[in-house]
C-alpha cells in the first residue's frame, strides 16, 4: 500500500484553483521534493495532506486514511514542520522535546533525538536564546520525536545558514535511511537534490514533471564546460569555435551544449598551442537547476509573504 494517495486533488478560491486535477502516489520509505515557483500550489498541496485544508474535488489517503477524518491514533503517525511555528521560551530544549513526547504512544528517547538533530549539547538550553538555525532544529525534533510514518516538511531550512542547513539534512538523511516517508517542499534546489529520490514539479497548481533527479537532470538539456582565462589578453588568441562562447565579461569560456566534445578538444588545442594551464576547467552534466528552470521558465527564489 501506498503511504500516500493523491488522486485528481483540486483546490478553488472563488475563480482562481491553486491546486488542479494534481495525481500521485509515494510509497513507504520515499523522500519526495514538491518544487514550484511562488503560488505553483506548493503548500495548498502539503496543507491537504496534513489534513488542514478540505480539497474542493479530488480525494487524499496518508497511510490509508482521509487526513481530514484522521483520528489520534493516526495522527501520531504524523510529523509537521511547518513553515513558522511558535515554543515555550522558557522551556528548555530537553524540557519541551519531553512535552511533546508524552503526546506519542511510543516515543523516540529524547537523548536519542537530540543527537540525531545535533542539538546534545545545547539540551539544557532556553529555546527562547537559541539560534533561528537551532529553533529551526527543535521543530524537527518535534516533528519526529513520535516516529512518524510519514514526516512533512515544509521550507523547513529557510533562513537558516549553509551550517545549519547541512545539520539539519543530516538528520533529515536519517530519518529517510530508517524508512520514514518524507514530503518536503523547497525552495533551494541543492536541497531536492541532494536529499530526495523523486521530484514532483508544480507550476499553475498543475503537475509539469514528476521523476527521480538524475531523470530530471536529463531534460535540462546541456551540459556545460567553463575555463576562466588565466590572463589578459588570452581572448583574443581563442579560435572563432571559442570566440563565440566568451562569457560577457571576456574572462570565460562558457560552453553549453548537449555534446561539450568538440568545445572540449577545441579548448585542450588552443591550450597546447599557447601554453596555457587548463587547471580551473569545470566540466558537468545538466543541473538539477537547469532542468527545473527549463521545465517551469521561472524561479526558485521566495517572495515575502508568498505562499507556495
Amino acid at each position: 500500500m501506498s503511504a500516500i494517495t493523491v488522486d485528481c486533488l483540486t483546490k478553488r478560491y472563488g475563480e482562481l484553483a491553486a491546486v488542479d486535477d494534481v495525481s500521485f502516489d509515494v510509497p513507504p520509505g520515499q523522500f519526495l521534493a514538491v518544487l514550484g515557483p511562488n503560488g505553483a500550489g506548493k503548500t495548498t498541496t502539503l496543507e491537504m495532506l496534513e489534513g488542514f485544508t478540505a480539497p474542493t474535488a479530488g480525494t487524499v489517503r496518508v497511510l490509508g486514511a482521509d487526513p481530514r477524518r484522521g483520528g489520534r491514533r493516526w495522527r501520531a503517525r504524523i510529523g509537521l514542520v511547518l513553515q513558522s511555528t511558535s515554543l515555550d521560551a522558557e522551556l528548555t530544549v530537553a524540557a519541551t522535546l519531553a512535552l511533546y513526547g508524552r503526546l506519542y504512544p511510543e516515543p523516540r528517547p529524547v537523548g536519542e533525538v537530540l543527537e540525531l538533530v545535533g542539538l546534545t549539547a545545547d539540551a539544557q538550553a532556553k529555546v527562547g536564546v537559541l539560534s533561528g538555525g537551532q529553533r529551526r532544529r527543535v521543530d524537527v525534533a518535534i516533528a519526529v520525536i513520535g516516529r512518524p510514518g510519514v514526516l512533512f516538511l515544509d521550507e523547513p531550512t529557510t533562513g537558516l545558514d549553509p551550517e545549519a542547513r547541512q545539520r539539519t539534512w543530516a538528520g533529515i538523511t536519517d530519518l529517510t535511511s530508517a524508512g520514514t516517508t518524507v514530503v518536503l517542499t523547497t525552495h533551494y534546489i541543492e536541497e531536492a537534490d541532494k536529499l530526495a529520490d523523486r521530484v514532483l514539479v508544480l507550476a499553475g497548481g498543475r503537475v509539469i514533471a514528476d521523476a527521480t533527479p538524475r531523470e530530471l537532470r536529463t531534460r535540462g538539456g546541456a551540459s556545460s564546460v567553463r575555463f576562466p582565462l588565466p590572463g589578459p589578453g588570452l581572448a583574443a588568441t581563442l579560435p572563432a569555435a571559442l570566440v563565440r562562447h566568451l562569457a560577457p565579461d571576456g574572462r570565460a569560456v562558457v560552453v553549453r551544449d548537449s555534446d561539450v566534445t568538440t568545445a572540449l578538444r577545441d579548448l585542450v588545442t588552443w591550450a597546447g598551442t599557447h601554453r596555457v594551464d587548463l587547471t580551473g576547467i569545470e566540466v558537468g552534466p545538466p543541473s538539477l537547476e537547469d532542468a527545473y528552470l527549463a521545465a517551469t521558465g521561472g524561479s526558485l527564489a521566495p517572495a515575502a509573504g508568498s505562499d507556495g
